[in-house]
């Protein structure tokens, strides 16, 4: 266990930050899921949500800028194909 007061609060503060990448990855995942199952028009609505939310996933490095990348991809090569 930690001994400094600075790193007990550096693991309180990392420990939220794990807590609100992971809720904001897993949101993230569930629009993509959902986007995928979806009708042309409704996907094509939602296209542009998902699409900013991969953003910032990435802006604030929980995936990598590619991943990123190649994930709105071959999201807008899905919703073009419906």
């Amino acid at each position: 266990m930690a001994n400094h007061k600075s790193a007990l609060k550096r693991i309180r503060n990392s420990e939220t930050k794990r807590l609100r990448n992971r809720y904001q990855h897993k949101t993230t995942r569930n629009a993509i899921k959902k986007l995928k199952d979806a009708e042309k028009s409704e996907a094509e609505k939602m296209f542009p949500s998902v699409a900013s939310m991969i953003d910032k996933l990435a802006k604030k490095n929980i995936i990598h800028s590619n991943k990123a990348a190649n994930l709105k991809s071959k999201l807008a090569k899905h919703v073009a194909a419906l």
